[in-house]
């Protein structure tokens, strides 16, 4: 039987705004009482601008349902040891990361970026046919480093190309890599044969500069590094130093720092393409995180499963 549970947003005024139009808004009122205050609260619809929950100031709380990808930073240690049931929009958010790594993809094998820097400094005929050899989406290499949400989505958006696809990931086993179409590979093994290289793993400690200067070393001359995942994923300091000689070609979505220093010599580095974080969830993509939050609200009213809920045991290998 469907109730409608008393819920309480959390989050900023502009996130609010992005998430919900007044269509989606009023199909929310329909599954909760959105008028509730924190102490009676049994759900927190959580999105940008939620402080880490404080489980004390909502006795009642039963369940978070986060409208955006990653629920690291707000669901607290005390959340799981309550029983609090959590869901994220991360399933909706991936969608967006994954069209945009493989347009980076398609671009790079294009040999995109490098076309678009000598045209505009040449300012004069280019002989593509002649002075790009190389370049195709066909019988290529794309390494994934981590199968996950983002990955997995990639995997499936590669498919209609005629592009080789290995990914590196330590919870990957044979018979799933059969099932997507993919080939396992170690890590290394996949640096040493991708023509493009992609990561779509957490950021977590055992993961912090999981592309050090030994293994960036490993990637094939040309080679174009994609990151649209967490900046931490590479050691900084060496993957400049491999820009600067010109051996590799970048697109990074994420940084460490982020945003980069003024001084940051990536931005003036001709084989980097940089851009501010904008792979995710942004402008008319939002409205589909909340349509997601909204989504699982009513399966929770309904006393149903949610269908992206996030566990404890999830933590070491999500976002």
């Amino acid at each position: 039987m469907t109730r409608r549970p008393r819920t309480v947003l959390a989050m900023s005024a502009v996130a609010r705004e992005r998430l919900f139009t007044p269509e989606s808004l009023d199909r929310l009122r329909a599954v909760a009482d959105v008028e509730a205050s924190l102490a009676e609260a049994e759900v927190l619809l959580t999105g940008w601008g939620c402080p880490p929950v404080d489980v004390a100031a909502a006795p009642r709380l039963r369940a978070i349902v986060h409208a955006a990808g990653s629920a690291r930073a707000i669901v607290t240690p005390a959340c799981w040891a309550r029983g609090i049931v959590v869901s994220t929009a991360a399933a909706a958010n991936a969608q967006p990361v994954a069209e945009f790594t493989l347009a980076a993809i398609l671009l790079a094998n294009k040999g995109a970026p490098a076309a678009a820097r000598d045209y505009r400094e040449r300012r004069g005929r280019i002989d593509a046919l002649v002075e790009y050899p190389g370049i195709g989406n066909r019988a290529k290499t794309v390494g994934l480093v981590g199968a996950s949400r983002v990955g997995r989505r990639v995997i499936e958006l590669l498919r209609p190309f005629e592009l080789r696809v290995v990914v590196a990931d330590p919870f990957l086993d044979a018979a799933e890599a059969a099932r997507l179409g993919v080939e396992r590979r170690e890590l290394e093994a996949l640096l040493a044969e991708s023509h493009v290289v992609s990561l779509h793993a957490p950021a977590l400690p055992a993961t912090r500069h999981l592309l050090d200067r030994r293994r960036l070393a490993l990637m094939r001359d040309g080679a174009v590094l994609i990151n649209t995942a967490r900046g931490a994923l590479i050691d900084h300091e060496a993957l400049t130093d491999e820009l600067r000689s010109g051996r590799l070609d970048a697109v990074l979505d994420v940084t460490e720092p982020e945003p980069l220093p003024p001084g940051s010599p990536l931005f003036a580095l001709p084989n980097v393409v940089l851009t501010p974080h904008i792979a995710g969830a942004l402008g008319t993509e939002v409205v589909r995180l909340g349509d997601a939050a909204i989504d699982e609200l009513a399966r929770y009213a309904a006393g149903e499963p949610f269908a992206h809920p996030l566990r404890p045991e999830d933590l070491d290998r999500v976002a």
